[in-house]
């Protein structure tokens, strides 16, 4: 190559391009030799983790020619990854790529390339959709392409009439601005340059190709389009509503949305009776229902250990036991579970445990949670089911809710209660039987699930997130000791959220027999559980009772206002202590909830598989 610098870098994507990559590049370097001085040009080929002979083909130009690089993976990182390794590593200023099976009429790569170079745009782009251009397309790619850039600019705003023509050009310092922002990696990486340029203010030049496919598209039109539907759902998110959601938006909300609920409650629930019955029950075993259910969070704080010591960590079970009583705090306080992530801020403040450490902990307790109240209401269930007990909850759920007054609206709040339920219950043993099916086998079952239902950087996300929750939960059930001291402490605690809700129960002064009222009582808690799992409301309010409730009512002579009455109360009592621990655990570690809940966002984003840790 002569001394001139390179001013232009065309990259060549390449995947599995044996039969057409000589001819591709031979056709670039011809065509750019007629309009560029020489030596002021190189080809790359971003060769994509090839299956065939593409690496040998490429290695063997790039020998015979030096205007031309190579660049190999041994693993498949996307379109939009290999484009990104390779205009790193480019020397030129203008950056261009374009499809290797060239179906974009080369006699278009000059006004191309000089859009950018001239310094008139910072981007360029072909476009097969304006008038002027010759496309000829399978029916199935010319709906789904209208279909596809229809939402684009429908939803994200874009001024674009084809944003995935695989024949662009950009200005190497624009380009890398906005790539700063550019999350996918794979198909869509075309789309969100665009779109993200444009609300960057920077000029773009969208120009009419000739268009002609070659052979058989790498894009699968059900798998892809739907990956690349997502990703517009996350940018218009991330454009239009993310800003909107501020603190002060949620709170009023929040509030707005529970002044609504009591509203609806006044209008179709008893309320006047559900109160009465409040008012008639025992207050002494209502107190020491909250008392049983304070000697329940010593034993979270003890398992919350045992987790963390197989994890590498050994910790001080009073510690973690504040450290749940300010998280679960923040779970009551603010929306969508922020508290979880509170936990992960507190001993990361306060004993220097990484974040990823923080959340994988959780992660692992929330396992051992699901599957202990899943196996609690499973086998109560079918005690319940063998002694014919089931009857009237079938009524229930499957025929007419008692009428009147007595509150048939709360029953059908109680079926999507039990549905969110059963279907947590559901994943929890479905996630656990992959992980046990991971562990005991050298297939990486996670990945291989996950790509096949989409392969766009979301997907890749998704993956690695599932695959570091199941490599923590195999790490503590790994060890049969471990395994089974945990799941002990789980059971002893789920134990004693049951004797509270037995003894709110019994404060009612319900007339039913004690096996009777435990079984039930087993039933209502775990169910009511693993209804509020969804972050769908602060604490779970209103999954909780609404499950609870329609349980008691179907399997027991109990009224609905007896049952509601001893729902919210149970749930309050719970919710109580949990306050008043939080509280007092905030004062003894000097934390503050706010500034948790502020400082735990960067406590998600450093717990990010794709970011690096500090540890």
């Amino acid at each position: 190559m002569s001394g001139r610098a390179v001013e232009v870098s065309v990259v060549l994507p390449a995947y599995n391009e044996e039969a057409t990559i000589e001819n591709t590049v031979a056709t670039t370097l011809a065509t750019l030799d007629e309009f560029l001085p020489a030596g002021a040009f190189e080809v790359i080929v971003a060769e994509d983790g090839c299956e065939d002979r593409t690496p040998e083909i490429a290695d063997r130009m790039a020998e015979e020619d030096e205007r031309v690089r190579h660049y190999h993976s041994d693993e498949r990182l996307g379109r939009g990854g290999a484009l990104n390794r390779a205009f790193e590593s480019a020397d030129g200023q203008t950056l261009v790529y374009f499809d290797t099976d060239l179906a974009t009429d080369m006699r278009h790569l000059e006004e191309l390339v000089e859009s950018v170079r001239s310094g008139e745009y910072d981007f360029a782009t072909g476009s097969r959709w304006m008038p002027g251009e010759t496309a000829d397309r399978p029916a199935k790619r010319d709906v789904a392409s209208r279909g596809f850039n229809g939402l684009t600019r429908l939803f994200l705003g874009s001024k674009m009439r084809d944003h995935q023509c695989g024949f662009k050009a950009f200005d190497r310092t624009a380009l890398f601005d906005v790539l700063s922002e550019v999350e996918d990696e794979h198909w869509f990486w075309d789309t969100e340059v665009l779109v993200r340029a444009q609300r960057r203010g920077y000029d773009i030049k969208e120009f009419a190709v000739d268009w002609e496919p070659k052979g058989d598209s790498k894009v699968d039109i059900v798998r892809d389009v739907f990956g690349m539907g997502s990703q517009i759902m996350r940018c218009w998110w991330e454009f239009s509503v993310q800003p909107r959601i501020t603190k002060r938006v949620s709170i009023t909300a929040g509030i707005f949305l529970t002044i609504v609920a009591v509203l609806l409650m006044g209008q179709y629930l008893p309320l006047d009776e559900v109160l009465t019955q409040m008012s008639n029950a025992d207050p002494a075993l209502v107190g020491v229902a909250a008392l049983v259910y304070a000697l329940s969070w010593p034993l979270r704080g003890t398992r919350y250990r045992d987790i963390l010591e197989e994890l590498g960590y050994t910790e001080d079970a009073g510690f973690l036991t504040g450290a749940i009583f300010v998280s679960q705090t923040g779970n009551l306080v603010f929306p969508a579970r922020a508290g979880d992530a509170v936990r992960a801020y507190v001993v990361k403040a306060r004993r220097s445990i990484p974040y990823p450490t923080g959340f994988a902990s959780l992660a692992v307790e929330r396992v051992f949670d699901l599957l202990t109240i899943t196996m609690l209401a499973g086998v109560v269930l079918i005690g319940l089911a063998l002694t014919g007990a089931t009857g009237g909850l079938e009524s229930t759920l499957f025929g007419s809710a008692p009428s009147g007054a007595e509150g048939g609206e709360y029953g059908a709040a109680g079926q999507t209660a039990l549905y969110v339920a059963g279907g947590v219950g559901l994943a929890a043993i479905l996630a656990v039987g992959v992980i046990v099916a991971s562990a005991r086998s050298d297939r990486n079952f996670v990945r291989g699930i996950v790509s096949g239902l989409s392969n766009d950087s979301y997907a890749d996300y998704v993956a690695g997130v599932i695959e570091r929750f199941t490599g923590d939960v195999q790490t503590v059930a790994g060890n049969r000791s471990a395994f089974l001291t945990v799941g002990v402490s789980s059971l002893a605690i789920w134990a004693l959220d049951v004797v509270t809700a037995l003894l709110v129960l019994m404060a009612f002064d319900v007339s039913l027999s004690p096996v009777m009222l435990t079984a039930v009582c087993f039933f209502a808690v775990s169910v009511g559980n693993l209804a509020k799992v969804l972050p769908l409301s602060p604490g779970g309010v209103g999954l909780y009772e609404g499950a609870f409730t329609l349980l008691v009512v179907g399997l027991t002579p109990l009224g609905w206002s007896v049952a509601l009455g001893a729902a919210i109360l149970d749930h309050a009592v719970k919710n109580v202590v949990t306050l008043v621990g939080g509280v007092a655990s905030m004062f003894v570690l000097n934390v503050s909830l706010t500034t948790a809940v502020e400082e735990s966002k960067d406590a998600r984003a450093a717990a990010d598989p794709a970011e690096p840790t500090d540890d």
